[in-house]
């Protein structure tokens, strides 16, 4: 039940509720003087007064057809080379040439004395007899039958004489140095203390390598790093050349 007072009894006016003020774009009149502007003079709807075409300006008869050019005699473009036509009808040989050969007998002389032809060579490769050829195929052994099979090729015989001619002048070279006595070879154990010491520095050098930093966040990590990978590269190239040659020669 609702509660009722006495106040209730007093008119009491109405409240309209207040609407909002209308939204009007900042850009409207930007707006409406692009639309002016942008109007141009028959633009959709055509023109206001169609001019009338004249009396001379009518549709005449074949005018909308392509004008061809004039016709001209066609020429290939290789007119001199060309072969000539080929003869007519009308134009026969020059008859009453005779000769007394018998075709057929010397075609049957030759059929007889001629050599057979060899048949080609064929495999099979599949259980249905699919045949091919044999010569292309690379198991017909044909190098072998060549006149110079086995021979050693021209071009090995002549980098083996530059390569010994190479060698004759390197050791007159050598030589000469000896009678000079500008160099002299190093000797057994000399050439191996020398790698016995390239091994150990290589070895100090990896050693440090390997207790450097992971992270390589400054220049000097990463200068050290870079100079420590060089010089144990040269080592590497040092002790292989050492471990390969076992005669070395040294200047005095």
């Amino acid at each position: 039940m609702s509660s009722f007072t006495v106040y209730d009894l007093i008119p009491t006016e109405e409240l309209k509720k207040q609407k909002p003020p209308r939204h009007v774009s900042k850009f409207k009149l930007n707006v409406k003087q692009e639309q002016k502007d942008n109007r141009a003079n028959h633009k959709t709807m055509g023109q206001a007064n169609v001019p009338v075409p004249t009396t001379d300006d009518y549709l005449k008869k074949r005018s909308k057809e392509p004008v061809l050019p004039d016709k001209t005699g066609f020429k290939y473009p290789d007119e001199e080379r060309r072969r000539p036509a080929v003869p007519p009808k009308d134009n026969t040989p020059l008859m009453g040439l005779k000769t007394n050969k018998n075709f057929i007998t010397t075609n049957a002389v030759q059929n007889i004395t001629s050599v057979p032809k060899a048949p080609q060579k064929i495999y099979c490769d599949t259980r249905n007899g699919d045949k091919n050829y044999l010569d292309p195929s690379g198991l017909e052994p044909k190098y072998i039958h060549k006149k110079e099979y086995g021979d050693t090729p021209k071009y090995l015989v002549k980098r083996k004489d530059e390569m010994q001619k190479a060698q004759e002048e390197y050791d007159a070279y050598i030589a000469e140095h000896f009678r000079r006595g500008a160099m002299r070879s190093l000797t057994e154990e000399e050439r191996q203390a020398i790698l016995k010491g390239l091994q150990v520095n290589w070895e100090d050098i990896h050693e440090q390598y390997q207790s450097l930093s992971v992270v390589t966040d400054t220049a000097p990590k990463k200068n050290r790093k870079e100079r420590m990978e060089a010089e144990m590269k040269q080592l590497e190239r040092d002790i292989e050349t050492f471990e390969r040659h076992k005669v070395i020669y040294i200047a005095n």
